[in-house]
């Protein structure tokens, strides 16, 4: 009945045992949860942002099916396995994850169904093979070890003959393909009667093998195996309770969900259950006074915020975390771990019209799209408005205004969240012309612009154009606005990038205009022709000079207070190039 606090004598005291160390309380604080997915080990031991009242509002709005849609690396995964602990049943007391959580303040109604429910849950996030058939491998094995996770099943006195037989089959990998696309028809049925009681089926990053497909070209392959795998699992199942998946774009128009009536998809444009992934404002400044790093809230903000879903700003979770456990160093955190291969892609094949876009995204501009959420990988390289959509639900652009509305799909102003993402979009632009952008062609470029001289700028471009003949060979008309815009693209910091803007009484073709407007201007005139000699390159870059002049090109800058303008002129013919260069001083 004495209290275990209770003070005792030292006789008594040192015959108590030794107190476990991981029982020991301390005043050290709890490390950031980085690359972090199981949320028990991340409630328990880890600095955890509690997002558990999305339980809560599961229970109260008894949806049979939900899609969320957001970036990768906002936290989607963690969430789910918050899920699937709070209402699996299982031999462990899984309760102790939650007393201290917000959740367990409710009503006894919602603790009520803590641990009650078997539960399915497979993650896609790391399907990323080239070929369909690894995928399809990939996405075998994770249903055998879902399988395995319930070998109860294979004893159980209430499973019948069959099934059992179906189950040796899919963990002894002797089943056929067609075995795989029902299982987790299959196994819902078979947990529904061995517990007596209906399933809850997870599934997160559902599109990430889609996106594989796209980007390899299995793309008809993997939507076919995938629609039957989620048919089996969620379409007029008797035995679901509910179903949760996770992805970033919905994918409806390949009729994965045909029939699916009771799906409510939520995406980034919605307010309900907008809180729940990624980090509220609120959820960043108690972490930063948990660390003792209030004063590091500004410079958190510009790289990491920005994200608006619904109407609530959110911070890029996973980003912040790296911020913390990296001393509070910032840098682009989310480059390369996003499935980013896809701007890449938008860039190579993208027209002049969008090279022109993404540049004035880098200097900080808005741009206008009908946004469509309802889109489809193959789509994703079609008209600006589909990239532009593709861009804001992948994580890359923010919504900052609804102008109208268009057939049901807001028309709304696009910009970069914040620092992080602008860096990323120049690594992907460069990135996306492959290893001919070097670290000596760029620093050499950005010297000769610099420093007005010609010879090195003839020189880095040729040396560019002669590494790249055999991208040049088979290169279409956007090749020279892809080559200058990625080489731009490192200045973006300092400068306004203008391409084919008018000014005077023409167009340029390039203007690069300082934000100080104590630097240096520059404009860039370009002429191409066909097996030119050098001489006829030289008179060519000439002409473009020549052409500024004529054409007044230097009115607009010079209007705007800038004093020293370098022009250069320049000339290609096939992977031959000729620069020449004049300072206009104001």
């Amino acid at each position: 009945m004495i209290p275990k606090d209770t003070d005792k004598p030292s006789v008594l005291r040192e015959k108590q045992p030794a107190v476990s160390p991981a029982r020991v309380k301390t005043t050290k604080l709890l490390p950031c949860p980085v690359g972090i997915t199981s949320y028990k080990e991340v409630s328990s031991e880890c600095y955890y942002v509690d997002k558990t009242m999305l339980i809560k509002d599961i229970i109260d709005e008894h949806n049979k099916v939900y899609l969320f849609t957001r970036p990768r690396r906002f936290g989607k995964t963690l969430t789910m396995d918050m899920v699937r602990t709070f209402f699996e049943k299982t031999s462990e007391d899984t309760s102790v994850y939650f007393q201290d959580k917000k959740i367990w303040t409710c009503d006894e109604a919602y603790r009520s169904f803590q641990g009650i429910y078997p539960v399915i849950f497979l993650s896609f996030k790391d399907a990323h093979q080239n070929t369909c058939e690894e995928m399809y491998k990939s996405i075998c094995f994770t249903l055998k070890e879902e399988f395995i996770r319930h070998i109860e099943l294979l004893s159980s006195d209430k499973v019948n003959a069959y099934d059992k037989k179906y189950y040796e089959r899919i963990v002894n990998e002797t089943a056929e393909l067609s075995d795989y696309q029902f299982a987790l028809g299959k196994l819902s049925s078979m947990l529904a009667t061995h517990y007596n009681q209906k399933v809850i089926i997870i599934i997160d990053e559902y599109d990430t093998p889609i996106q594989q497909g796209h980007l390899y070209s299995y793309y008809d392959e993997i939507v076919s195996f995938v629609r039957n795998l989620l048919s089996s699992a969620l379409k007029d199942n008797e035995h679901l309770e509910f179903g949760i998946l996770t992805g970033i774009l919905r994918i409806a128009k390949e009729s994965l969900f045909s029939g699916l009536n009771n799906l409510v998809v939520n995406t980034i444009l919605d307010d309900k259950y907008a809180a729940y992934f990624g980090f509220t404002e609120n959820d960043v400044e108690e972490m930063s006074s948990y660390y003792g790093m209030k004063e590091k809230l500004p410079e958190i903000k510009e790289w990491y915020d920005g994200y608006l879903f619904g109407n609530t700003e959110i911070y890029n979770p996973w980003s912040v975390i790296n911020y913390f456990s990296n001393g509070c160093k910032p840098k682009a955190f989310w480059s390369r771990t996003s499935g980013n291969e896809l701007i890449g892609q938008l860039i190579k094949n993208a027209n002049k019209e969008l090279y022109d876009s993404l540049s004035l995204l880098l200097q900080g501009a808005d741009v206008q799209a009908i946004i469509d959420t309802d889109i489809i990988y193959p789509e994703v390289t079609g008209d600006p408005d589909t990239i532009y959509s593709f861009l804001l639900v992948a994580g890359y652009l923010r919504v900052t205004g609804y102008v109208s509305e268009l057939h049901d799909n807001p028309i709304c102003t696009l910009s970069l969240p914040n620092r992080e993402i602008k860096s990323v979009f120049q690594k992907e632009i460069l990135d996306s012309y492959g290893s001919f952008f070097t670290g000596s062609i760029l620093r050499n470029f950005e010297t000769a612009l610099r420093n007005g001289d010609a010879a090195l700028f003839t020189d880095t471009l040729q040396k560019y154009l002669l590494q790249s003949a055999g991208v040049f060979d088979t290169a279409n008309e956007n090749f020279y606005h892809g080559t200058v815009f990625g080489m731009l693209a490192i200045m973006s910091d300092r400068y306004y990038i203008s391409s084919n803007r008018e000014s005077g009484e023409g167009r340029f073709d390039v203007s690069l205009e300082p934000r100080d407007k104590s630097q240096t201007g520059y404009i860039i005139e370009f002429k191409a022709g066909k097996n030119l000699s050098e001489t006829e390159l030289a008179k060519a870059a000439r002409d473009a000079i020549k052409q500024i002049h004529d054409k007044k090109y230097p009115t607009e800058m010079e209007y705007h207070g800038v004093k020293t303008i370098d022009l250069f002129g320049i000339a290609f013919s096939g992977k031959h190039v000729f620069c020449e260069h004049e300072q206009l001083c104001l």
